[in-house]
């Protein structure tokens, strides 16, 4: 297992990442962009976007949907007297629409399986590795910290009101590159530029789909700072 996760879905106005920074936090975020009216797409690192949190009874209840236990789900997250309206709904039998505000996503039938299956992985790893509470072995005991009171039960007619942290982080600064593939490898892409430079990128950094065809023009979302990096000329 690893310790980390960050998978793009992208169509032709929105694009959706889900990433899981940790297995021993027990939640995970979905990250939102869209392009914007010349072309370009909204950047996280310029506070730009959509980002929410979600924990593990929600990361249930989104693949219930997934799996089509449930036709739809839908929450409030409230961050600072904001009220974000989150719903996951299938239409038809073919595709799926995660709105988060005013960030629709639809996913076709290859990206819910891949979706089902990530959040799958993700919530084994969370159960098992962010559920855990410090133990001594020897006496078989859970060691509660001296500064800590012992746990206690408390019973609640009322419904928790759900209040989610968000945060925007800047290691999804993406830039739109256009070109041509020329090559590719188990881990890397080589493509030809618009200003005919070659130059190979680790599919690690890329972040949109595309088509493996070769000789076929097309645009790619690659992770800004290995453009920096390696001062490719776009």
């Amino acid at each position: 297992m690893v310790d980390n996760h960050n998978q793009s879905f992208f169509g032709q106005s929105t694009g959706m990442f889900i990433q899981s920074s940790s297995k021993n936090e027990p939640f995970f975020f979905l990250q939102f962009i869209k392009k914007k009216g010349d072309g370009s797409w909204e950047k996280p690192s310029l506070r730009e976007g959509k980002r929410v949190k979600f924990g593990l009874e929600e990361i249930i209840m989104i693949l219930h949907v997934l799996k089509k236990k449930t036709n739809s789900w839908s929450t409030v997250h409230i961050f600072k007297d904001e009220k974000t309206p989150i719903s996951v709904k299938w239409e038809g039998d073919q595709k799926i629409w995660i709105n988060v505000g005013d960030y629709p996503k639809m996913l076709s039938i290859p990206q819910v399986e891949i979706m089902k299956l990530l959040l799958d992985h993700i919530l084994q790893e969370k159960i098992e590795f962010a559920t855990i509470r410090d133990f001594d072995r020897e006496n078989k005991e859970i060691i509660i910290p001296k500064t800590q009171k012992s746990p206690e039960i408390k019973r609640k007619t009322e419904k928790p009101k759900i209040e989610i942290v968000e945060e925007i982080s800047s290691k999804d600064d993406l830039t739109e590159v256009k070109g041509m593939i020329r090559g590719e490898t188990e881990k890397a892409v080589l493509l030809k530029l618009d200003n005919g430079a070659e130059n190979w990128f680790p599919k690690s950094t890329i972040k949109s789909q595309y088509s493996p065809e070769q000789e076929n023009s097309q645009k790619f979302l690659i992770d800004t700072w290995i453009i920096e990096k390696n001062k490719i000329a776009i």
